[in-house]
């Protein structure tokens, strides 16, 4: 049977720099107040007329396969995660085909918010090993900013999520040594309206209607001490899980990249698990939390600052919206 392997990662975020202090001229807040509550200093939002979904997972797919060695037409399938496509309806998935001229190929969208990547990863890994596909690129990318209540009343997420996007080459292989060893994939609609954004829904009488704006109802919803609870216990046990179906320990991660939900989850399950720093990458610090971006992102990152190397036992892990988490272990 075939295994899949990441050969190659990239990203691209907006050039626009919000600071914590610059969210201070426009709400009640402090740098103080952000860095204790979620360790962020900065994030990206995206420049209108400029940066949209598409051509910001496209900047990072050509990143991606440059590194991979790659040229994109090598790609016959593509899987975009993504809570924020450009369009109601089509998805992301063509629109980015579109863009890297791949026009033919199936193109999957995943609609799994913060625990996107890693199910798209999965089902990636799937059409691989049945051998249905050889070379598979799997995005994250979000525009969330434009979305946010950027007032008082609305801080709670608005200094949270950010922009960004993420993408890897995944691509067959017979090396016994390296590839994705083992996915895990959960979910719990009972606490769906946790962390949701409600609006426009096709189940209205009016799918937008003018109080729709006014209540706020299409703009994201979180439970945040709900969630934070959910968190730090889903996210140990699915770590937990894909070690133990491999016959790993917590001592044989050489880097455990996390969804960038907030920095104190990601310290909290760093202390559970006895992690060392150097086997934890975050950088929620400078770029938000970019939702279905956020591991794509990292991972980009790790590999590009030598965190990664051939061989690592590398584990991600994502909790978020549905509630929906999984994991994903792979050696580089």
């Amino acid at each position: 049977m075939n295994k899949s392997k990441i050969i190659g990662v990239g990203h691209y975020v907006p050039d626009q720099v919000v600071t914590n202090d610059d969210l201070t001229k426009i709400m009640e807040t402090s740098d103080e107040w952000i860095v204790e509550r979620t360790g962020i200093h900065e994030r990206r939002w995206f420049t209108p007329g400029k940066d949209t979904v598409a051509n910001m997972s496209a900047k990072a797919s050509v990143m991606a396969a440059e590194r991979a060695g790659i040229t994109l037409d090598t790609v016959d399938f593509i899987i975009f995660a993504t809570s924020t496509p450009d369009y109601f309806a089509p998805g992301n998935g063509v629109l980015l085909q579109r863009e890297i001229g791949l026009q033919g190929i199936g193109a999957l969208d995943v609609r799994n918010a913060c625990s996107g990547f890693i199910y798209g990863l999965s089902i990636a890994d799937q059409f691989i090993k049945t051998g249905m596909y050889k070379t598979i690129l799997v995005v994250g990318a979000e525009i969330q900013s434009s979305a946010l209540d950027k007032s008082t009343a609305g801080r709670g997420n608005a200094v949270i999520f950010a922009d960004g996007a993420g993408a890897a080459i995944v691509q067959a292989t017979t090396d016994a040594q390296s590839g994705i060893l083992s996915s895990h994939l959960h979910a719990d609609g009972d606490y769906a309206e946790e962390l949701y954004l409600k609006d426009p829904g096709s189940s209205r009488e009016v799918r937008l209607a003018p109080e729709m704006v006014n209540d706020d109802s299409f703009r994201m919803q979180m439970n945040g001490n709900v969630v934070f609870k959910h968190a730090i216990v889903r996210f140990n046990e699915v770590i937990l899980e894909a070690l133990q179906a491999n016959n790993k320990t917590v001592e044989d991660i050489d880097l455990l990249v996390p969804h960038q939900a907030n920095l104190r989850i990601s310290q909290y399950i760093q202390q559970k698990l006895g992690l060392p720093d150097e086997k934890v990458f975050n950088n929620i610090m400078h770029y938000g939390n970019t939702t279905a971006a956020t591991i794509p992102l990292a991972l980009s990152e790790a590999w590009e600052e030598g965190r990664i190397k051939d061989g690592d036992l590398i584990c991600l892990a994502a909790f978020g919206s549905g509630f929906a988490w999984g994991s994903v272990l792979l050696n580089w």
